[in-house]
């Protein structure tokens, strides 16, 4: 009987062992897994810093872009404006004495 209880003895302490290993594994498994989350986050935070940095690039680009352009437009705009009230000046100069001797006529000519 001392023989079977050794050996039942012994199978508990072959299963306890196997537990302990099995719960080694386990630990192990979830530290790697948590070690992989938090590489996985890191590097998700790199990329997202990364891509965000590139935005901020193509937005500032854009808006040099435009302002430039905005410049030039203005320019092009301010030019265009004299150039049109030059030619107005000069046809209303050319009408001119045309419109106030029309104006002379219907204020001085009565109608009964």
């Amino acid at each position: 009987m001392k023989m079977e209880s050794m050996r039942g003895q012994g199978g508990v302490h072959m299963l306890l062992t196997a537990e302990q290993e099995a719960q080694q594994i386990i630990s192990s498994a979830r530290n790697m897994k948590l070690a992989r989350l938090k590489q996985a986050k890191d590097e998700a935070q790199r990329e997202a810093a990364a891509y965000r940095t590139s935005l901020e690039e193509e937005h500032q680009r854009r808006i040099s872009e435009r302002s430039g352009s905005s410049d030039s437009n203005v320019k092009r705009l301010e030019e265009e404006t004299e150039v049109k009230i030059k030619r107005l000046k000069d046809a209303s100069s050319s009408v001119r004495s045309e419109v106030v001797g029309m104006l002379m006529k219907h204020i001085t000519t009565i109608k009964i």
